[in-house]
Parts: structure tokens; sequence; C-alpha cells
């Protein structure tokens, strides 16, 4: 009776369906006795197998669900640690919200990295700086959202801190900085060796910006990174190096690369659009 209510059946109707499946299958499911009613072992294979099922079943409406909200709202975007924090945490947050079931996917790191992503269809889209020397055959669209300005910047109390300095005095010191570009990226571009960090005379170079952050709090070295980010560093203990007047210092053009069959697509125009819109609402980028 309880097996009846539970389903929402009849004691008759149960009963003449479990007939029935006993006949179908040739084999008795229950040994029924005055206190009442087991499963034969024909009958626990038979559950063992319908709970096997069932969560099988399961898994698959739950997958597909999943596939569902992936391809219709999930995202999959690349970028930089200054760009994260200024315009795509809080977009990530929001998207979230509004589409809790649909998986993100953030890749951060250097820009050569995302680069390889998206050709790889591992991403959507990225933000960065513009790359230009990549190999011919390599079709990105890029979307220019402005330039961005190399800063330096020390621990509280550093020597460089106390006055205006000219390049060559913040030369003087060691420096850190992020991105460092992989072996196997250099082949995306002509001339790799342009983006070789190691080149540079860094004193430490790592694909984590904590790790550059850390490795300068705790020495003289000096960290190169973009001015858009000062703030941010700020509140984490290192502070801009004042230049002299009349000092070259090292500009890029920040923007948007997407591949051009994607770039159609009604999901990546939204995203596109809603971090145009975030870079213009905060001018993080002057024209």
């Amino acid at each position: 009776m309880a097996g009846a209510e539970r389903l929402r059946l009849s004691q008759p109707t149960l009963s003449y369906n479990i007939k029935r499946l006993e006949e179908s299958l040739g084999v008795p499911l229950f040994h029924r006795s005055a206190r009442g009613v087991q499963l034969t072992a024909y009958g626990e294979t038979l559950y063992n197998s319908a709970v096997v099922i069932g969560r099988l079943h399961s898994n698959a409406l739950t997958t597909i669900a999943r596939q569902k909200a992936e391809l219709e709202e999930g995202i999959s975007i690349g970028t930089g640690y200054s760009t994260w924090f200024l315009i795509l945490r809080d977009y990530v947050i929001e998207h979230f919200e509004t589409h809790p079931h649909a998986p993100i996917n953030l890749s951060i790191g250097n820009m050569m990295r995302c680069m390889d992503q998206l050709l790889a269809g591992d991403i959507s889209l990225f933000i960065g700086h513009r790359i230009d020397h990549l190999k011919k055959g390599i079709a990105v669209d890029f979307i220019p959202m402005g330039r961005a300005t190399d800063g330096y910047f020390a621990r509280r109390g550093h020597p460089l801190l106390a006055a205006e300095r000219s390049l060559e005095d913040i030369r003087a010191y060691p420096s850190t900085m992020a991105y460092p570009l992989d072996a196997s990226q250099k082949r995306l571009v002509s001339g790799g060796e342009l983006y070789d960090a190691s080149r540079l005379g860094h004193a430490f170079t790592s694909n984590s910006l904590g790790a550059c952050l850390e490795f300068a709090q705790s020495t003289d070295a000096v960290l190169i990174h973009s001015t858009v980010l000062a703030n941010y560093l700020s509140e984490h203990g290192l502070d801009q190096v004042p230049l002299r007047p009349g000092q070259y210092v090292k500009e890029a053009v920040m923007g948007i690369h997407v591949l051009p069959e994607r770039k159609s697509n009604p999901k990546v125009q939204a995203c596109i659009q809603a971090i145009l819109d975030r870079a213009e609402q905060l001018k993080l980028f002057p024209p």
C-alpha cells in the first residue's frame, strides 16, 4: 500500500503492473508471504540496475542543462591583471548573478598565452595590448579601446620615491615584471626575442602578478606595470615612482582580440559591448 501511495497509483493497478513485468521477464521479482513481500534475487538485480539507470538519466539531464547554459550564456574570456581588476571582475560577477548555472572560464596571464588560447578556441576573446608582431596568416580582429602607459612602482620607503627620477635612476635598481613569454608561444610572433622578458634584465619574472608584488614588497626591485593599476598597487604597498619631465615612457594600445568568425556571435557581441562600455565609463585608456 505504501508503495502504491508513493507512486500515486491504486493498489490493484500497482499489483497488475508488477505481474505484467514478471510475466515479461519470465521470473518472479518478489517473495510473497504472510509477513509481506521481499525481493527475489531477480528482483534485486532489476532494482540495482534501475538505480543505475535512474542515476545515468539524472546525470544526462544535468549535463544537457549545463551544455545548454554554456551554449546560450556561458562565457570564456582571457585578460591581463589590470583589465581583470578594473573591468572584468564586476562583469563576471554580474553575469554569474544573472545566469547562475552558466559556466564562466577566465584565463589571466600574458597576452601571448591568451592569443594561443584564442586561436585554439579555448576562449572567445581576450583583453590586452595589441600584439604588433604576429606571424603572417594569423587572422585576429583587434578592437582598440585606447592607450596604456607603463609605470614604475616601488615599496613604501624605497629611495626612488623621495623625488622625481630619470629612467637611468630607476634602471640602477633590479626590476620585476609579470607575463614572461613561454618558449612555446614564440612561434606566434616574428622576432619572438622582442617579447622575451629574460633579455630585458629583470631580476624576477613570473606569470603571477601576486608573486611579483611580493617580490617588490620584500626587496628594492621596481615593478613595471601599467599605470591604470596604480590605485590597486598602492593598496598593496607599492607606490608609483615620480618621473622627471621628458622621460620616454612605453605605451601600448589596449583593446579586445577576437576571431573574425566569432565576432558576429550575439553573445560575443554583447560581451564586447559590455567591456567597451565599462572602459569608457571609467575613462581607463586615453585615446
